[in-house]
């Protein structure tokens, strides 16, 4: 008995297809939902990795919904590591700070970590939204459709998302 998925999703023609389809947008949701560019990167592939390991139990047509649990998951779990190790170097922290670098680039290094810190503080949705925009060039409809929102919505997003980053931004002067 064959089983009728295992023509589809197995299929590697197929597959490659869904690959070349999938695996950016996947890789920009991770990266504007957790962050790290690297870390989605490398989610997307194990993503895609078990997809094709239970290709023959995963259908074409739920193979999206898959691959974004998975990747949703495992970032899940390693930030739940990253919590680990930060709070291991918090308490033990062996780096030696020191003020030989020009005062110039400490200064843009201290900027962009609090630029960094406030969209990381964001909220999901501001973030998500903020990041399409501003990162994808995305246009607010693109960004609509693609959340399942209205353009209202994401107007109101993105503008909560600079508002914050402006207060945060100021603090920092």
């Amino acid at each position: 008995m064959t089983n009728p998925y295992k023509s589809n999703t197995c299929d590697e023609i197929v597959f490659s297809s869904f690959f070349k389809n999938h695996s950016k947008a996947l890789r920009n949701f991770i990266f504007y939902k957790y962050g790290d560019k690297d870390q989605a990167e490398d989610l997307v592939q194990e993503a895609f990795i078990k997809l094709w390991q239970n290709c023959t139990t995963v259908p074409i047509e739920k193979a999206k919904s898959y691959i974004y649990t998975i990747a949703n998951n495992s970032s899940l779990n390693v930030i739940a590591h990253q919590k680990v190790v930060l709070k291991y170097q918090k308490d033990f922290s062996g780096f030696d700070k020191t003020n030989e670098s020009p005062e110039f680039i400490l200064e843009e290094k201290q900027f962009e970590n609090k630029l960094l810190k406030a969209i990381e503080n964001l909220n999901e949705t501001q973030r998500v939204a903020f990041l399409m925009h501003r990162i994808d060039g995305k246009k607010y409809s693109e960004i609509a459709e693609e959340l399942s929102i209205g353009i209202k919505a994401v107007e109101k997003r993105i503008h909560l998302a600079l508002f914050e980053l402006r207060k945060e931004i100021e603090n920092f002067k």
